[in-house]
């Protein structure tokens, strides 16, 4: 059934450019001027957050717009309580649009008495009036089914093919596709198959959580062009190390695509300093100064990816489409002309 209001943004602090971003993509394909809706989300001297939203949402189709990235547990927060101030101002229907879902490597029990963080969250959002979930790479895609209300979980392959097409589009015979470690062939193999590439795999042995005893390339990389893919960089000391292991074994150069920049700690640093010649990741995450000056790290926008998904939410058709470079090429016009 066709959608009778307009779609409503609203955003709460933790990536503002990225939401300014979509209004404008979306102004574009409405033809007519998408804002945020006016709200406050400050802090009390106590650290307590508080919500006002200054517009009229009685009825309105609502997206929040918030990523649960670092500092985790504040963005959180912002995002339940955006969704309760606007559940108790009778908006018909919440989405939330989480671009980075924190808490998703807390997936599964890896040991004794250890939570389920993901499936807590989950619950959270749930409880907090949220209708449907909108969001990207989630780390372990059965993490939808924590959720009792409808998730769509983007995917940044697309996006990444198209620009390793562009980037690459003259030495394509030369790229290989690696994935840092087994546990994310699939997500690699995505990404190989959408450019017709050769896949490999490094390794790795850990002796405990963040060491790495070992590694070892799977996959003659020779003379290759290696593109390491993965959803979450985080201190970067496995992805320095795995370029490090593909150049020794005979690589030409080596660059990464990473969805969610998390780069916590020493991660830009060691970024810098590393033998990869590119780290590519998403605007999912807000960039920190000290990310933006890095000259070899770069960043590729999302904001028309999701735009579409949104509109798509709103007037009932389908978000999987998105999931096709023939879908996004048009939407992604301009910025990969060949």
């Amino acid at each position: 059934m066709p959608a009778m209001t307009e779609p409503k943004l609203i955003a709460g602090n933790a990536n503002q450019p990225l939401a300014k971003a979509i209004a404008r993509r979306m102004s574009l394909h409405r033809g007519m001027s998408v804002n945020l809706v006016e709200a406050r989300v400050e802090r009390f001297n106590d650290q307590e957050i508080f919500v006002e939203v200054y517009e009229n949402v009685r009825g309105e189709d609502m997206f929040i717009i918030q990523p649960t990235s670092n500092p985790a547990n504040d963005n959180l927060m912002e995002l339940l309580i955006i969704a309760d101030a606007l559940k108790r101002s009778s908006a018909a229907r919440i989405t939330a649009v989480i671009p980075y879902f924190g808490y998703a490597r807390q997936d599964r029990r890896t040991k004794a008495r250890t939570p389920i963080s993901a499936k807590l969250v989950s619950n959270l959002i749930s409880e907090a009036g949220i209708d449907r979930v909108l969001t990207l790479d989630l780390h372990a895609t059965q993490i939808q089914g924590f959720f009792d209300i409808p998730v769509d979980n983007l995917y940044a392959a697309p996006v990444f093919a198209l620009d390793v097409l562009h980037t690459f589009r003259e030495r394509l015979s030369d790229v290989m596709v690696v994935s840092p470690d087994v546990g994310g062939v699939a997500r690699a193999r995505e990404l190989a198959k959408r450019i017709n590439a050769p896949l490999s795999i490094v390794d790795k042995r850990r002796e405990k959580p963040g060491e790495i005893a070992e590694m070892t390339v799977i996959g003659d990389v020779t003379g290759k062009s290696c593109i390491i893919v993965d959803d979450i960089c985080d201190t970067a000391g496995t992805l320095c190390k795995a370029a490090e292991v593909l150049m020794d074994a005979g690589a030409t150069e080596v660059h990464s695509y990473i969805t969610h920049g998390v780069l916590s700690g020493p991660a830009v640093e060691r970024i810098k300093t590393s033998v990869m010649k590119s780290l590519v990741i998403t605007d999912s995450i807000e960039a920190t100064d000290a990310v933006k000056a890095t000259p070899n790290i770069r960043i590729v926008p999302t904001a028309p990816m999701f735009a579409q998904a949104i509109l798509n939410t709103w007037n009932g058709t389908s978000v999987s489409s998105l999931f096709d470079m023939e879908t996004l090429t048009p939407i992604y016009e301009g910025l990969y002309s060949r």
